[in-house]
C-alpha cells in the first residue's frame, strides 16, 4: 500500500490517517508514504516533515516515508501546483509501481496522481471534510479520477462527509463511511496526568478548565471561541482556558489581534488563557480539562478533538457542524454559534461532568481505533481482491 499526503502539517486528518497506516502495518500489510511537500508554512507556523509527530510515529513503526521535497505556504483550500517536474514524476512512478493500492489523504494529492504516464493503480481517497465545494480545484480532480476509473472507493470519516460528496456528484456506491477512532489505551481519564498538567501551569486542582484543540484557521472560528471565553471567564472567577494547535501561540499576530479584540484590555481575564501551540501530549491536555470545545462554522466532519477529549473524560460542547451533534449526543452539549450560549454550555458541562462520566465510559468501544482499523483493512482487502480478479485491468506491478 502507498499513501500519498499533500504534506505533514498539524491537523486531525493527518493524525487519523497516520494512525490507520500504523495500525494496518501492525496487522501485516506493507505500507509506504509519499509526501508532496517536505515543509509547509501554515497557520503562522513553519512545519517541517521531519519535525512532525505523525512522521516520527510512522518511521518509528517501520513505515517508509519519502518526499518530493516541495515547500509551500498553504492556506485552507489551496491545492499544490499541478505542474510536476520530471524527477518528481519519476519518483512518484517508482513508489506507485511498487504498490497494489494507493491511498490519497484527502483529494488534494490527486493533482499528482492524475498525471499522465504514472503506473495505473486503484486509488482509495480518504475524505475528512463536509464541504467539498470549498476545496478549490480538488473536487474537479476527484471527479476526473473517478471518471477514468482510477478512484475505486472513497472513505468518508462521517455521514456528513458522505452526504456532502454525494450531493457534489460523487457516485453513491463509491462512498464508504468509516468513523474516526482513537487509541483507547492512550486517551483515557488519567488523574495523575491531570494534576501534573495543571500544576505545571499554575492551574488549581479544582478550577474548571476549557480546552480548544484546533489549528488557527478561519473554519475553526477562533474569534467566536474567544468571545465565549471572555464571557465564561468573567463569570467563572477561577476558570482557565487552554488553546493548543498550529498557530495557537503568542507569536501568531493574528491570534494576538483576536485576543485583544475579545478581551479589550481586561488583562486579568486574558491571563487565564493559556496558549500552548502544537502539543504532542494531547492525552495529558485533555485529561486536565473539564470541557473540550469546538466553535467551528464550516468544513468539520467528525472532529477528532471531540472524540479524544471525551475519551479522556472531558465533556464536549460543540457547534452543530458535520457529525458533531451525533458525536456529542448523550455526552455533552450542542450550541448555536453565539458566545453567550456557548459560555453557558461550558458552565453546565463543567458542573455536570460527574453525571455525564458514565455515558462517556459506555461510548468507548464506539470510538475505538481497533474498530476503525479493522474496517479500513476490510475495505482495502476488498479493493485488492477485486483488482486481482480483474485480469488486465491494471496489470502487475512494474519496475522502472
Amino acid at each position: 500500500m502507498l499513501s500519498v499526503y499533500e504534506g505533514f502539517f498539524s491537523g486531525g486528518a493527518r493524525i487519523v490517517h497516520s494512525d490507520v497506516v500504523r495500525g494496518l502495518a501492525e496487522g501485516g500489510q506493507s505500507h509506504q508514504v509519499l509526501s508532496i511537500h517536505g515543509e509547509v508554512h501554515r497557520e503562522a507556523t513553519r512545519q517541517r516533515m521531519e519535525d512532525d509527530h505523525c512522521y516520527r510515529a510512522l518511521t518509528a513503526a517501520g513505515v517508509g516515508v519519502t518526499s518530493l521535497g516541495r515547500t509551500a505556504g498553504l492556506v485552507d483550500g489551496a491545492l499544490a501546483a499541478n505542474v510536476f517536474s520530471g524527477p518528481e514524476l519519476a519518483e512518484t512512478a517508482r513508489v506507485t509501481a511498487a504498490a497494489d493500492v494507493v491511498l490519497a489523504l484527502k483529494e488534494q494529492p490527486l493533482a499528482l496522481l492524475n498525471q499522465r504516464g504514472l503506473p495505473r493503480r486503484p486509488v482509495v481517497v480518504c475524505l475528512h471534510r463536509s464541504d467539498p465545494e470549498n476545496q478549490g480545484p480538488a473536487l474537479d480532480e476527484l471527479k476526473a479520477a473517478i471518471a477514468d476509473g482510477t478512484v475505486v472507493a472513497c472513505v468518508c470519516c462521517a455521514e456528513s462527509t458522505r452526504a456532502a460528496y454525494r450531493a457534489a456528484g460523487v457516485p453513491r456506491e463509491l462512498l464508504h463511511v468509516i468513523p474516526n477512532g482513537v487509541d483507547l489505551l492512550r486517551f483515557r481519564p488519567d488523574p495523575a496526568a491531570r494534576l501534573a498538567f495543571r500544576t505545571a501551569r499554575g492551574i488549581p486542582a479544582g478550577a474548571p478548565v476549557v480546552v480548544l484543540a484546533a489549528r488557527y484557521a478561519p473554519m475553526k472560528n477562533v474569534p467566536l471561541f474567544l468571545r465565549a471565553a471572555r464571557a465564561w471567564l468573567g463569570r467563572e472567577g477561577g476558570g482557565h482556558v487552554v488553546m493548543c494547535g498550529a498557530g495557537m501561540a503568542a507569536d501568531n499576530p493574528g491570534l494576538r489581534a483576536d485576543l485583544a479584540g475579545a478581551f479589550a484590555g481586561e488583562r486579568e481575564l486574558a491571563d487565564r488563557v493559556h496558549l500552548l501551540g502544537v502539543r504532542h501530549d494531547m492525552e495529558a491536555v485533555y485529561a486536565a480539562a473539564d470541557v473540550v470545545a469546538l466553535t467551528s462554522v464550516s468544513g468539520e466532519a467528525a472532529p477528532l478533538c471531540l472524540i479524544e477529549g471525551m475519551m479522556c473524560g472531558a465533556v464536549p460542547v460543540a457547534t452543530d457542524i458535520g457529525d458533531s451533534a451525533s458525536i456529542v449526543a448523550g455526552h455533552g452539549f450542542v450550541t448555536p454559534p453565539d458566545p453567550g450560549a456557548i459560555a453557558l454550555a461550558w458552565t453546565a458541562a463543567a458542573a455536570g461532568r460527574a453525571e455525564l462520566t458514565p455515558a462517556l465510559e459506555r461510548s468507548r468501544e464506539r470510538f475505538s481505533r481497533t474498530r476503525m482499523i479493522a474496517a479500513y483493512a476490510a475495505l482495502l482487502d476488498g479493493v485488492h481482491t477485486s483488482r486481482s480478479a480483474r485480469t488486465g485491468a491494471y496489470g502487475p506491478p512494474t519496475a522502472l
